[in-house]
This record gives C-alpha cells, structure tokens and sequence, in this order.
C-alpha cells in the first residue's frame, strides 16, 4: 500500500512540479517498470516464459494513463481517494457478484471505512475539476479489473513483467499521438523511473504475490488504506495542510480496514 501510495506522491510531484507531460511521464514510467521486472526474473534465474496477457495489460495501461493525465489537475490526496473509491466499488461488485458474502462485523467495518473516505470529499473541500475526477475514476475501475486477472496467477514477478512489456508500446503511441504536447524535464523523469521501477514495478509484483489469498471484497478494502497514506505523504513531502477532517478519516477509514481483517482471521480460525 505504502507502494501504492508512493505512486501518487511521486506523479503528483511530477506533474505538477516539473515540465514532464503526461503521456512522456506514462511512457517511462511502464519502461522503468518493464526493466526492473526484467531484471527481477534474470537474477531469479527464472525460466524465459512469456507469461502475461494482452487484456491485462491494457488494463495497466488504462489505468496508468489516465493516472497521470488524472494528475495535471487533481491533489495528491483528492487523486488517490478517487482512484481507490473506483478500485474499491469494481473490486468488491465484482466479488459479490461472484457469491462472496461479507460478515456482519466486516459490513460494519466496511461502512466505517467509506464513512471516512465519504468525509474527505463531502463540502468543505474543493470539488476537484470534472474532467480530471473522470480521467480517476477510469484509472480506478481499469486497476481494479487488472487486480482480479491478477488473482490466482502461477508467477506474479512474471506475470507483471509480461504485462509492463505488453503496455509499453501502447504508451509509446498515446506518446506519438501526444507529440505535439511533448515536453521532457531531467527531474520529471527520474520521478517517473523511481515510479516505474519502484512504486509500480516491485509494487505490484508483491501485490501479484499476495491476492490469491485474499477475497475480493478484502482486497478492495485494503486498498482504502492508500489515500490515507498518499494523504499524509502530501503534507510531508508536498507542503499540504493537516486538517481534523483528514485525521478522523484516517482513525475511520484504517479502523474499518482492521476490523475486516480481524473478522475474517477469527473466522478462518474456527475453520
């Protein structure tokens, strides 16, 4: 999640602090992270396996484009609490359309956190821009369906790497498509090759590794602890404000998750 999280700070940065255009910004940050995993599967001395799917990572692809475009106009906050509603909604629909049934405790835990996510956007913060808001919410639904191919896969460091060198070329004509609204910055750049390598590429093998034991409905809660993290990143590293809202959001929305949690271990406990 911290990973997740870190994708937000590090785009925003980009994007809102450097002369990087989106499309530029997306392009590197898929090829970083193509190369990292690369690399990841040569040290391993994993078989050369072409493993990943052209679904899936257009799937990536969606999300990480209208991420960054997302970007040029939302906070750092604002951003991750949209795209991780939109993954949250598509994960857990999903999940209950498979038969998944939550305890009466989890219910409670799940209100609890979108309480807290609902009380960051109700009036009183800035409504973020249409178009900008649109742009998240795609990402969210996108990366939530990438999410769910992911669940149950047999090599998820593979996997990820067939994926990331799948969407490459389609970053790479949205860049071309973009052309005339090139624009490179050294400092943008290394933002989106720490986002790319790191954030994303390592971030989301290790997640690969951990949905297959997790529900749906799990997992989607889970990731309502990002745009807490993104939120308190910003106000480190970006200079943003603290606020009570932002603090009791935080106790709703990470209570809701350990409760979810703890429900489901005791259950699993008792067989």
């Amino acid at each position: 999640m911290i990973a997740f999280a870190g994708n937000s700070l590090l785009s925003r940065a980009a994007l809102g602090h450097t002369h990087i255009d989106a499309a530029s910004f997306t392009t590197v940050r898929l090829l970083a992270g193509a190369l990292m995993l690369w690399l990841v599967v040569r040290l391993r001395s994993s078989p050369p396996v072409n493993q990943g799917s052209w679904l899936s990572a257009l799937a990536l692809f969606v999300y990480a484009v209208g991420f960054s475009f997302a970007y040029l106009s939302l906070a750092t906050a604002t951003g991750a609490l949209l795209l991780f509603g939109a993954v949250q909604m598509t994960m857990i629909s999903y999940g209950l359309g498979q038969g998944e049934r939550l305890q009466k405790r989890q219910i409670v835990g799940l209100m609890l956190s979108l309480s807290g996510l609902i009380g960051l956007l109700l009036p009183g913060l800035s409504a973020p821009p249409l178009a900008g808001a649109l742009l998240m919410v795609t990402a969210g639904v996108a990366w939530g369906i990438y999410s769910l191919r992911g669940r149950g896969v047999g090599n998820p460091i593979q996997v990820s790497a067939g994926n990331f060198l799948r969407a490459v070329p389609l970053a790479v004509v949205a860049s071309l498509l973009m052309l005339p609204s090139l624009s490179l910055d050294w400092v943008g750049i290394g933002y989106a090759v720490a986002s790319g390598a790191l954030a994303s590429g390592l971030g989301y093998a290790l997640w690969y590794s951990t949905l297959p034991a997790l529900q749906a409905t799990q997992a989607a809660t889970v990731q309502l602890s990002v745009p807490v993290i993104a939120a308190l990143g910003g106000i480190v590293f970006l200079g943003e404000a603290i606020t009570w809202r932002l603090a009791l959001a935080s106790i709703a929305i990470l209570g809701g998750i350990a409760l979810i949690i703890r429900t489901q271990g005791s259950a699993s406990s008792y067989g």
